[in-house]
């Protein structure tokens, strides 16, 4: 490699990011704004390489034309690798193309999901086989210290941020679960901004203590956040997103229900975000698929607001959680204010 000079950003700002941005577009490409890290390979200053992450996921992998064929891709990868491990990340994941399936498996990868338009990919050979072990067994251990609601048959199931956790979410699970034998929460684990994965699991296990019969589990990579969502090598942006849906719930179907015995699946009506009302017509359209009922509750209001993670986030910002104190379980009121208070707010 000593024809060639590698640079890293944690991401590339200013010149540099231009430039990656402009390689990327000739490559066919669109530079991620949620790119966290990048490498970059230069011949005589230009970019003929590159590869980078957000957190654990690996994006924007790209060689010139001109290029390829001189394991440009396994230094690359060698490197991404390197910085993984550098980071304490030992588990990671890739979006692509189908049709760079080979490649990718090539540098050690392995398949995971994959619809005519996305393939999903990561480090762990096993990766989903131990993912689906542990929810059964979360699942097991809970019901030893739970009651199954005798009067349904079903399974149900809803996906939640929870950011923080609101009388939104818990009308909605409270709903779920007196129509279902047993429900499956399922908390993104993905990290967000204002609070952490454990801190959102947290006050939702202590705000459902009174609901006899729902299993809790974190979602770990398989149960993809609309955050990480790829675009980047998707030419029909328009379509991009309803793409990546049906890469989730595939993954969903085929894998994550049967494990569970899944027959149902809830979510909260979206009259606000375009991104999640999409996503549940995804969820509507293609669930039935996998001989799965959708329901979809109407949003519980607070007055005559709906309730809103998002306004509740926005009123601690500014200072006047008291306002939204109606739409707060008591245990994560208590812990905001708390959080408020240490931090000087």
């Amino acid at each position: 490699m000593s024809d060639y000079m590698e640079e890293t950003g944690d991401p590339f700002t200013g010149k540099k990011k231009e430039e990656l941005k402009k390689f990327l577009e000739y490559m066919g490409l669109t530079y991620d704004e949620q790119i966290t890290h990048s490498i970059v390979l230069r011949k005589e200053k230009e970019i003929i390489a590159t590869a980078s992450c957000q957190k654990n996921i690996i994006k924007c992998v790209a060689v010139s034309e001109a290029y390829q064929g001189q394991n440009l891709l396994a230094h690359l990868m060698t490197s991404l690798i390197e910085y993984f491990y550098g980071m304490g990340i030992s588990h990671f994941f890739g979006f692509t193309k189908p049709q760079n399936k080979e490649l990718f498996c090539s540098m050690g990868m392995y398949p995971v999901a994959q619809t005519e338009k996305i393939l999903l990919l990561e480090n762990d050979k096993n990766g989903l086989e131990k993912f689906l072990k542990r929810l059964k067994k979360e699942t097991q251990e809970q019901q030893k210290c739970k009651v199954e609601n005798r009067h349904e048959n079903g399974i149900g199931a809803v996906v939640m941020n929870c950011n923080p956790f609101t009388r939104g979410h818990e009308y909605l699970i409270r709903e779920a679960a007196k129509k279902n034998k047993w429900l499956h929460i399922f908390i993104l684990s993905e990290e967000q901004s204002f609070l952490t994965t454990r801190e959102r699991y947290q006050l939702v296990k202590e705000g459902i203590q009174e609901i006899p019969n729902v299993i809790l589990h974190q979602t770990s990579e398989y149960m993809i956040s609309p955050a990480v969502f790829p675009t980047y090598f998707i030419k029909e942006k328009a379509k991009a997103y309803e793409m990546n849906c049906q890469l989730d719930i595939q993954l969903f179907g085929e894998c994550i229900a049967p494990e569970l015995k899944i027959t149902d699946r809830y979510v909260g009506s979206e009259p606000v975000c375009d991104v999640t009302h999409t996503y549940n017509q995804c969820l509507r359209e293609q669930l039935p698929c996998y001989q799965i009922r959708f329901h979809e509750i109407p949003r519980k209001t607070y007055g005559d607001q709906i309730i809103s993670a998002s306004e509740v986030r926005k009123k601690y910002a500014e200072n006047q959680l008291k306002s939204v104190c109606g739409m707060l379980p008591e245990s994560t009121w208590r812990y905001l204010e708390r959080k408020k208070n240490e931090n000087g707010k």
